[in-house]
């Protein structure tokens, strides 16, 4: 271990009460975080008779939380066909993500779930990663988007367990931080078998931080199929909204803290426009554990609300013609908010968080306005304009205008619909590339 691993070694291992404190400080909003602790160390292992010991073989994919464990579907299922004769554990780092993790590839109808397991990925102790290796003894490493943790892919490599980065982006902000401490980035980087980034842009990027052997393969979140029953799940709801009489229905998916009042007001303003005073705003924050305070936000503002949560599974939404906005505080129902909106804002955006993922939007058929904040999807949200199927918006007064100027519009919408579905499709196919990347580690 050279000195810069070591020293960042230490240091973690010193910071450790305190991440265990955060933990448990955290598990009062969300009790998850205090589940499973010992496989935060490593603590994990295959399930009785499916072990490496007993001739069990084990591939592994990472997705740090819920975002790159929904995008992970496609590549998910392509390890499972592609090695018939593999088991797979899915690791990630949040309660939300495992959560995920085990409602999508654990689910009675999810092809395979007897070859899956799900375990949290271990803190970058060399003897925790070191305990998680020796444990699953995994043929590959798969790595969703950006997570690279120096321990453990220096450990991957000592044990000659390939590690690929896949559907690997990386913005101009994030090299820059990594370059900042290349002496412990560089290493890592170098130590990866291969990388499949989603852009030239991302590979120019990640081979300046110090990764060989990239190929371009561009963003697997393109493979993702909306399921038609959460697709029809939106369509029903928007029937609901509609049974009062038309009303457009405006979605701020993914929002964040800070974003919310900005899009409330910008709501107020838009439905102060001539036609547009029955909007319905349907908010789904990015983060579940905020839920509670964005309900609070929003009755703040003297706006009726009603939430998702109070009529679960398959029942009427509790919105009728007095509700202004209906709050999305569900998990795993994404493509039904957008399924039943005439026109979604993608959060993250009107604040410097880098911005959300469009591209579930435009699969399910769905027209996108984003705001100026997106170095996280520059190079989707750049297509997605150019393709007509979004558009993006400088600042709140002209996320209003141009959301005022749609709505007011049904034919520029429906051209956006179309559009929104074309690009989608014309970007799918990445899964196949990255897959390539995969196998060709894999044999070394």
């Amino acid at each position: 271990m050279d000195l810069t691993r070591l020293a960042y070694s230490l240091l973690f291992y010193a910071l450790t009460p305190l991440v265990c404190l955060r933990l448990w400080w955290r598990g009062r909003r969300q009790p998850g975080y205090r589940r499973h602790l010992g496989e935060r160390f490593g603590y994990s292992a295959p399930p009785d008779g499916a072990a490496p010991d007993d001739g069990t073989p084990w591939l592994w994919l990472h997705a740090v939380s819920v975002g790159e464990t929904r995008a992970a579907q496609p590549v998910v299922q392509a390890l499972l066909d592609r090695y018939p004769g593999h088991h797979l554990v899915i690791t990630g780092m949040t309660p939300t993500g495992r959560d995920t993790a085990e409602s999508l590839y654990l689910a009675a109808d999810f092809p395979g779930r007897q070859r899956i397991a799900v375990a949290y990925l271990p803190y970058d102790l060399p003897g925790a990663v070191n305990r998680f290796i020796d444990a699953w003894r995994p043929k590959v490493g798969v790595l969703m988007e950006t997570e690279l943790w120096p321990n453990l892919v220096q450990s991957c490599a000592a044990r000659q367990v390939p590690v690929v980065l896949a559907n690997a982006r990386l913005s101009e902000r994030s090299a820059r931080g990594y370059r900042r401490f290349a002496a412990l980035a560089r290493p890592a980087f170098a130590a990866l078998a291969a990388v499949a980034a989603q852009t030239r842009a991302d590979a120019e990027r990640l081979a300046g931080c110090g990764a060989e052997n990239i190929a371009v393969c561009g963003n697997v979140k393109f493979d993702v199929a909306p399921p038609p029953v959460l697709l029809d799940r939106g369509r029903t709801w928007r029937a609901t909204f509609q049974a009062g009489g038309p009303r457009p229905v405006l979605l701020a998916a993914s929002t964040r803290e800070g974003e919310e009042p900005l899009v409330l007001d910008a709501f107020a303003a838009l439905r102060r426009q001539p036609g547009l005073e029955r909007t319905l705003l349907v908010l789904v924050p990015r983060h579940p554990q905020r839920f509670d305070e964005v309900a609070t936000l929003a009755q703040g503002a003297g706006l009726a609300l009603a939430r998702r949560s109070a009529t679960p599974g398959e029942a009427a939404p509790a919105v009728d013609t007095a509700t202004d906005v209906w709050l999305g505080d569900s998990l795993g129902e994404m493509p039904a908010y957008y399924a039943c909106a005439d026109l979604a804002f993608i959060g993250g955006s009107l604040v410097p968080l880098g911005g959300q993922n469009l591209i579930e939007a435009a699969a399910c058929g769905c027209p996108v306005l984003i705001g100026p904040h997106t170095f996280n999807f520059a190079q989707a949200t750049r297509d997605a304009v150019a393709a007509g199927a979004a558009r993006q918006v400088s600042d709140p007064a002209e996320l209003v205008t141009v959301a005022g100027e749609l709505l007011a519009r049904p034919a520029e919408l429906a051209a956006m619909k179309d559009a929104a579905t074309a690009f989608s499709a014309a970007h799918r196919g990445a899964t196949e590339r990255v897959m390539a990347v995969i196998a060709a580690a894999m044999r070394g």
